[in-house]
C-alpha cells in the first residue's frame, strides 16, 4: 500500500488562497473543499488542507504559529526541471507570495523558495534525474 499524506495547514482567506494555489497549477478536490476548506491535491498520495484559522484550531490543542516570527515547517514540492522551478516560483511571487531565500544552485540540485499568501514557506526543488535514480550525488 502507497502510503498518504495529508498536510493540514491555517489560511486567513480560503478564496484567496484557492486562486493563489491554483495560478500555480494546483487542483483540488471539490468533496472535501467548502467555504472553510480547500483540499488542495498535489499528487494522488498528497494532499494539503487548505483551512480557515477557526477550522484548523478545531484539530490543534495549542496555538498555531506565527508565520511572520517563526518556522513550523517547510513545505518542499519537486519540479522537473531547472526552468519549471523558476516558472512556479515566479508565479507564486507575481499571484501575491513574497520571496523568502535565495535561489540554492547546487549543480544536480536546484531550488527556489517563496512565502504564500499567509507566509508559510514553500520549496520548489530540481534535482538531477541520475541523482533520483539513485547513481547518488556528488560530493558537496
Amino acid at each position: 500500500m502507497t502510503r498518504m499524506l495529508f498536510v493540514n495547514t491555517y489560511v486567513e482567506d480560503v478564496a484567496a488562497s484557492r486562486s493563489f494555489f491554483g495560478a500555480l497549477g494546483f487542483a483540488f478536490d471539490e468533496t472535501f473543499s467548502d467555504e472553510n476548506t480547500a483540499s488542495m491535491i498535489v499528487n494522488d498520495a498528497t494532499t494539503v488542507m487548505l483551512l480557515a484559522r477557526p477550522k484548523f484550531q478545531e484539530f490543534i490543542l495549542d496555538e498555531m504559529t506565527d508565520t511572520s516570527r517563526s518556522r513550523e515547517m517547510l513545505l518542499a514540492v519537486s519540479a522537473d526541471s531547472r526552468e519549471a522551478v523558476d516558472t512556479l516560483a515566479d508565479t507564486a511571487l507575481r499571484h501575491g507570495g513574497s520571496a523568502w531565500t535565495d535561489p540554492q544552485d547546487h549543480g544536480f540540485m536546484y531550488g527556489r523558495s517563496f512565502r504564500d499568501l499567509d507566509g508559510h514557506v514553500w520549496e520548489v526543488i530540481w534535482m538531477d534525474p541520475a541523482v533520483v535514480a539513485g547513481d547518488g550525488p556528488p560530493d558537496m
